[in-house]
């Protein structure tokens, strides 16, 4: 039997031993809760939707049979799959991009001195606190054929009435509205903290050198928030691709709310609902979802890949100007 020793090679008693495996288990121990709630809700989840997507699985008789990854083949060849995918893509990109510039211009006009600034970084949440449904309740009768608010006001300028849910980019501009008065103020907010955790000196430095306020932002402010930026940019692209609760209540009345009359805003999980809990075929929806989940990952490591290279030109570019001119560096 091997005895635990010292480096003297006296003997360590039980507590000794026990407070050593102590040392190097409790770390361990600390972390374990997240992965073991993670392996039970997040990783069993998806293990078994693959599970699913591998049959023909109705969703009252179950388990039908095995059918490989003819799921996927047919998904693939579907072309209202097709469709929910072009019409996801651009609701994601017309809220995105102008959700994540106003998110940041908001958040640098709050990080500025200004009087109740707790009431205005409060305010700017409030969006964020109304229910998805009560959002998309209000945003549909604004936009209402022919006499929504939009249209109204359109109207005094002598403009014709918008086909808001008839038309597929007004439709999906209507969406994008939606999920932009909904998120920026909530990412705003977290661009605001990170900006806030820039050290000042850094900007005293910029103002003594005779930096504008502009140059300060774009070379100081958003360089140093670039891992919060980020991780704004990947979590917007999740949200926005995994958008389901706006199309679905936008025109509730129109074909049962399946993304209008002619799918024209069906988005991807809109399209999955509709195949598990209309058509009852839970196999081709798990492939579904396995497909979105694919794509969303394929366009998460685009956006970091694209800000890493924007982030290392702009560094390279630095590096260029301080080789060429370093008197710029010294001060007197």
């Amino acid at each position: 039997m091997l005895r635990t020793t010292t480096a003297k090679g006296q003997q360590l008693t039980w507590r000794q031993r026990l407070s050593m495996a102590d040392l190097k288990l409790s770390p361990y121990l600390y972390i374990s809760p997240f992965f073991i709630l993670f392996a039970i809700v997040g990783l069993f989840p998806l293990i078994y939707t693959f599970w699913v997507s591998m049959h023909e699985w109705h969703l009252l008789k179950g388990q039908v049979e095995f059918v490989g990854l003819g799921n996927f083949a047919t998904t693939l060849t579907d072309r209202f799959f097709w469709n929910s995918v072009r019409n996801t893509m651009s609701i994601f990109v017309l809220s995105a991009v102008p959700q994540l510039i106003a998110a940041t211009l908001i958040a640098a006009l709050l990080d500025r001195s200004l009087r109740g600034a707790s009431f205005w970084r409060m305010s700017v949440l409030l969006p964020y606190v109304v229910t998805p449904v009560a959002t998309a309740l209000i945003f549909s009768s604004i936009f209402g054929v022919p006499t929504g608010l939009v249209n109204n006001i359109v109207g005094v300028f002598g403009v014709e009435a918008i086909e808001w849910k008839r038309n597929v980019m007004e439709s999906h501009l209507a969406i994008a509205t939606m999920v932009n008065w909904r998120w920026t103020g909530y990412n705003a907010l977290i661009l605001l903290a990170a900006m806030q955790a820039v050290p000042r000196e850094l900007h005293e430095a910029a103002v003594i050198d005779g930096a504008s306020a502009v140059r300060r932002f774009f070379s100081v402010t958003l360089p140093s928030i670039r891992p919060t930026f980020i991780f704004v940019l990947v979590t917007a692209t999740i949200g926005g691709l995994q958008i389901f609760a706006e199309p679905r209540l936008f025109d509730v009345s129109n074909a049962g709310g399946i993304g209008g009359s002619d799918r024209q805003f069906q988005t991807t999980v809109l399209y999955l609902w509709e195949m598990a809990f209309f058509r009852q075929n839970l196999g081709r929806a798990a492939a579904i979802a396995w497909l979105l989940f694919l794509l969303i990952v394929l366009i998460g490591l685009v956006n970091v890949g694209l800000s890493r290279g924007i982030a290392t030109a702009g560094e390279n570019r630095t590096r260029r100007k301080r080789r060429f001119w370093p008197w710029k560096e010294t001060r007197t």
